[in-house]
């Protein structure tokens, strides 16, 4: 089984692969990434030794590439992790996230069909469904709950689900598509809630917070996460959305005081800062479709996970510090400089 990685030196993605490596040893993993900010080569290392994986440099959106890279590797699936993800920066620049999460999306379809593929798989979001008030805790996102998106991001995904859909009813191709809530782990790039609030107690930095912090995420443990991905690519039903939830609902407020808590550090360093425009109050997923068909159910609870996670950018300072020295640090001024 060879299977085509988009996205793959990305947070989620390369923890993807390496799922894949370590629960399937005999499979060839090639991972296609663009490098763009986001994209970090030294999160590889730890497999670019394996004769199993592949590396390439190139765009979702370059038709060229993908025709020789299908070629040379007659994938058997395809698991498009590639997207620009941050939605502030969407709201700076929409074009971009359009061009790549909608065009990419199409280009690699193309490719699919022109070449053959067992499975297409569409890594999406839950923002696609919008948001859920804060005082009906009783709802949750389900696949069947309507579209309904609240930023450029948010959009460009929903987009590409549908054209997703669309070339399966259409072209007969082999898809499927998940939808998750946050994720959090190792390797997430630094510009993210948990990552940032980490990076900036340590070295004493002020914590910026949206608005009063009562936003509610569903948190991920970006290993579940994989494992649902595993299991849906084998296993579910072509064709279908899954929505892959962690039933740990949190408010981000009690989050940033968690970090501080846990790193020794004063909450005085808790500095809020104008909300972002159209921000999504709570986001909750139901994945019983999931555990039905696929018996899949989160393992790791937030406490268990968030202690992880700070413990490993504590063991990895070397991998945050050289991100956050670069050209992420313009960004980070640019966004919160005058908030």
């Amino acid at each position: 089984m060879t299977i085509i990685v988009t996205g793959g030196a990305g947070f989620i993605g390369s923890n993807f692969i390496f799922h894949m490596l370590g629960a399937h040893p005999d499979y060839r993993i090639v991972c296609l990434d663009k490098l763009t900010y986001a994209g970090n080569l030294s999160t590889l290392a730890p497999v670019m030794d394996n004769p199993n994986f592949r590396f390439v440099k190139a765009d979702i959106c370059d038709r060229e590439a993908l025709d020789r890279l299908f070629e040379e590797e007659h994938p058997d699936m395809v698991v498009n992790f590639a997207a620009e993800s941050h939605v502030d920066r969407s709201i700076e620049d929409p074009g971009i996230f359009l061009q790549t999460n909608i065009m990419g999306t199409a280009a690699l379809m193309d490719a699919c069909r022109k070449y053959g593929i067992q499975r297409y798989h569409q890594v999406s979001t839950d923002e696609v469904y919008g948001d859920l008030p804060l005082d009906r805790p009783d709802l949750f996102f389900t696949e069947e709950t309507p579209i309904h998106t609240s930023s450029p991001y948010s959009s460009s995904k929903a987009g590409a689900d549908l054209l997703v859909l669309a070339y399966h009813r259409t072209y007969g191709l082999p898809v499927s598509i998940s939808r998750c809530s946050n994720n959090y782990g190792p390797y997430h790039f630094p510009e993210k809630l948990i990552p940032l609030m980490i990076a900036n107690c340590l070295n004493d930095k002020p914590l910026p917070v949206y608005g009063e912090g009562l936003n509610v995420r569903d948190w991920l443990y970006v290993e579940d996460h994989c494992r649902a991905i595993d299991l849906i690519i084998h296993k579910g039903r072509v064709g279908e959305v899954y929505n892959v939830g962690g039933h740990n609902e949190m408010r981000n407020i009690d989050i940033v005081k968690l970090i501080c808590k846990a790193l020794g550090k004063s909450e005085s360093l808790i500095t809020y800062v104008t909300d972002r425009k159209g921000h999504d109050m709570r986001y909750a997923i139901d994945p019983a479709k999931i555990h039905r068909e696929l018996g899949w159910l989160p393992e790791t609870k937030f406490e268990d996970g968030i202690k992880k996670t700070i413990d490993w950018y504590l063991t990895h300072r070397e991998w945050w510090e050289t991100i956050i020295s670069g050209e992420y640090q313009d960004y980070y001024e640019k966004m919160y400089a005058n908030r």
